[in-house]
């Protein structure tokens, strides 16, 4: 039984009358337009700060006011902007025991002006023999707490391309100071060596990025209470050509999770019956270090959000089958049982996330306010472990299966609405030290 035809009969269960129902559900239309314009190639790949995020940014700020939303309380507009700083590698120069590495195969992740070390400096030396050391050893590598040389071992040569290729283009930090710690990357065999000298610089500018987001305000009783549906809207840009591809459309990263809080923005505001104020957000610079959601939280005040509906790759078939999803960090609260349990009668249903080794819970604009004790997860349906267009320039529209992901969104619109309504209310997630 199709999902937007439940509605009407498990609205009536729920006391709301059949007719009224029946008129709200999640625009397919809206969907695939949706998509189809955030992920088209003039967008050029969303990367942040660069002329496609912007125009998509402008796009989705004309969606929300399409839709009758507001500016959040105390802004003029839809779009949330703040300043970054952006950070370009200009040389670097490794030697090993005397012997330099060659260029092609030497890499600095640094917002520092310049860097000299020798072993008689406090660096750590690290050494990745195989793929299966870089997660145990994600900050070291990508944002080390001190300073760090680390040594990728030359079967590591194919990783090690792709991984310079991801992180070549300029660095962005919140903070005009940047980080003290760096890392240095060289594709050399082990051991640590006995002597190295380290040598790169980088030059600085200023930027102005933006998250865009819309408010749904409700005049009853919870109105003080805010719930949240975000996206990332940012990509990769152009990446390093594939059969003459060049751009990373990442229709499925996030352009699908930034379509669903469109197409649910619009779908509660039609019902607007929203007893807490809704908040839709599209967030900026996910990819390089979620400095949209960083912000957004800093803005706002974590005892007064209820809930956050994160979603993140929903264009392809969750690995239990189609109209499933799953919800990352299912046991830190009662969040997912909430949601199921409004689904009941229904084909539909949310699994616990499935990869729990891919660390997926903080790995995503969800990790900064559960950190604050709100009630914020992922909701999701990729196959991360075995999906070969991650991150590469065919994640188009073409990969995706829409049908169901629209599927998912109405599934998310009905398993929202106890918390929308104020009926229900989610555990806390237990609060984080500040990072």
């Amino acid at each position: 039984m199709r999902i937007s035809l439940l509605l009407g009969c498990l609205a009536v269960a729920a006391g709301r009358p059949a007719a009224a129902q029946t008129k709200t559900a999640v625009s397919a239309a809206t969907v695939r337009r949706v998509l189809t314009t955030l992920a088209a190639d003039d967008m050029q790949g969303r990367a942040t700060g660069q002329p496609g995020q912007e125009k998509a940014a402008e796009f989705l700020a004309g969606e929300f006011r399409r839709i009758g939303l507001q500016p959040l309380p105390g802004a003029t507009g839809f779009m949330q902007e703040f300043p970054v700083y952006e950070t370009t590698l200009g040389s670097v120069a490794v030697a090993l025991d005397g012997a330099a590495v060659p260029a092609a195969q030497v890499f600095a992740r640094t917002t520092q002006p310049t860097l000299a070390w020798t072993e008689q400096d406090s660096v750590a030396v690290l050494v990745l023999k195989t793929r299966q050391d870089i997660q145990p050893n994600f900050e070291a590598v990508f944002r080390p707490k001190k300073n760090t040389l680390v040594l990728f071992d030359p079967a590591l040569a194919a990783t090690f391309s792709s991984l310079v290729e991801q992180f070549r283009k300029p660095q962005l930090r919140a903070e005009a100071a940047g980080s003290p710690a760096s890392s240095v990357w060289a594709l050399a065999a082990g051991p640590a060596p006995r002597t190295f000298r380290v040598a790169a610089s980088t030059s600085t500018k200023p930027l102005t990025i933006r998250n865009v987001a819309g408010y749904l305000p409700s005049r009853g009783a919870h109105a003080r209470e805010k719930v949240i549906f975000s996206g990332h809207y940012d990509h990769l840009g152009i990446i390093k050509p594939v059969a003459g591809d060049s751009i990373a459309n990442g229709a499925d990263d996030d352009a699908s999770g930034t379509t669903a809080v469109v197409a649910l923005a619009e779908y509660f505001k039609k019902r607007h019956d929203n007893a807490r104020s809704l908040i839709f957000v599209a967030f900026t610079a996910e990819e390089i270090g979620g400095f949209g959601a960083r912000y957004f939280s800093q803005q706002l005040k974590p005892e007064e959000l209820t809930a956050m509906f994160n979603i993140e790759m929903i264009g392809k078939e969750a690995k239990f089958g189609p109209k499933t999803a799953f919800i990352t960090g299912f046991d830190k609260s009662d969040f997912g049982p909430l949601l199921q349990a409004n689904l009941q009668g229904t084909e539909f249903k949310f699994e616990p996330d499935p990869y729990p080794a891919q660390n997926l819970f903080y790995r995503s604009d969800n990790a900064t306010l559960a950190r604050l004790g709100v009630p914020a997860h992922t909701i999701s349906t990729d196959q991360i472990p075995d999906d070969k267009l991650y991150h590469s320039v065919d994640d188009e529209v073409s990969s995706l299966n829409v049908e169901n992901m629209t599927a998912v969104i109405s599934a998310i619109a009905r398993s929202a609405e106890g918390i929308v309504a104020g009926r229900q209310t989610p555990t806390r997630i237990a609060p984080e030290p500040a990072r």
